[in-house]
């Protein structure tokens, strides 16, 4: 048997005639009581309908963001032991809020969705967008991430949070927060090792000729040339989730002690060797032995066909958003000149 559905606006009811309702005065009157008594039914239907669905709706956006970012990891306290009152409650206060927008952030599956949760948002957001479009966005279970560490980093800014946290297959993640205009939020800079483009591509003639890179940095021969006026120096992409572990290497760089670069570069690695951080940080070194964090500008040259690098100005001896540069060194970083003479990296043209 076949049957034929018909299709029903809300509030009217469509009676099929047979021959079993015969169109006559009565039958019209029943039939017009019964659409009034409908008209009223049904917008209660609808609105009952509405209500059950945002419950719906409302559940499941729950569920999903369970689902999706969980609740924020647990954050117990490290060395507390260790820790004045004041640091003590510092942490008892900020920590929670910086986990849980660490969770939120790792959860965002877009650049434009993990904006809302770092430092400066509009000026970050172009980096991202350029930095993402180069690298890909490596993901990260907010989940599977265990507090490892917390310090309190001490600026006459204000205090910051800096993190680290144990992931899966090994992985170390670090995160820092700073307060911005009454919100705690990411450095993402630091987070993501920031650099204006992929080290290696830089050096192998790729991408534009200058450019901003956060790497590690090597002092070679230190003890067998700590007579000599100058820093020979080795430079290496970071490893995202693998702290110890280094990427492609530079040329070497002779850079003069008695420049401004060199002084804040030699006053780092002394302060590393005698098991020091800059800003005075009292979480675990995760850099590779005897290699250093810094912000540095390099240029790249194409001179008599061979390729070189200058070092244009060392920004900074650490990876934060930070524009002090974490040591203190004699010279001051403002009469630091934009280039310095002897601060050259040399490799032949089809080398790399």
């Amino acid at each position: 048997m076949e049957s034929t559905v018909a299709a029903v606006a809300p509030g009217v009811e469509t009676i099929p005639k047979t021959d079993a309702q015969p169109d006559h005065p009565g039958s019209r009157r029943n039939r017009s009581g019964t659409q009034r008594k409908h008209r009223h039914v049904m917008p209660k239907l609808a609105a009952a309908w509405a209500v059950v669905l945002a419950v719906i709706v409302l559940g499941a956006r729950w569920w999903w963001n369970e689902e999706d970012t969980g609740a924020p990891p647990t954050v117990p306290l490290a060395n507390t032991a260790t820790l004045s009152n004041e640091d003590m409650d510092f942490l008892n206060l900020v920590l929670p809020k910086c986990a849980a927008i660490f969770s939120e952030f790792l959860a965002a599956g877009t650049p434009e969705t993990r904006n809302q949760f770092v430092l400066a948002p509009v000026l970050t957001s172009s980096r991202m967008a350029r930095f993402y479009g180069l690298n890909p966005m490596t993901r990260v279970d907010a989940q599977s991430l265990k507090l490892a560490a917390s310090a309190v980093l001490k600026r006459p800014a204000g205090k910051a949070l800096e993190t680290q946290w144990d992931g899966s297959e090994g992985r170390k993640i670090e995160a820092f927060f700073r307060e911005e205009n009454g919100e705690w939020r990411l450095d993402w800079d630091h987070y993501a090792r920031y650099s204006d483009y992929p080290w290696a591509l830089f050096l192998a003639g790729s991408g534009p000729a200058e450019g901003e890179f956060r790497l590690l940095v090597r002092e070679r021969l230190a003890d067998e040339r700590k007579a000599s006026d100058t820093l020979s120096l080795v430079f290496y992409a970071p490893r995202f989730g693998q702290p110890g572990e280094v990427g492609f290497q530079s040329p070497e760089f002779l850079v003069s002690r008695n420049s401004p670069d060199g002084k804040l570069l030699d006053a780092a690695f002394k302060l590393a060797r005698g098991g020091g951080q800059v800003f005075g940080s009292t979480l675990a070194n995760l850099n590779p032995e005897g290699m250093i964090r810094v912000r540095v500008n390099v240029r790249r040259l194409e001179v008599n066909m061979e390729r070189k690098f200058e070092i244009v100005k060392v920004l900074a001896c650490h990876w934060y958003a930070l524009d002090e540069p974490g040591v203190a060194t004699a010279a001051a970083a403002d009469d630091r000149p934009q280039a310095t003479s002897g601060q050259w990296g040399e490799v032949m043209a089809s080398g790399l």
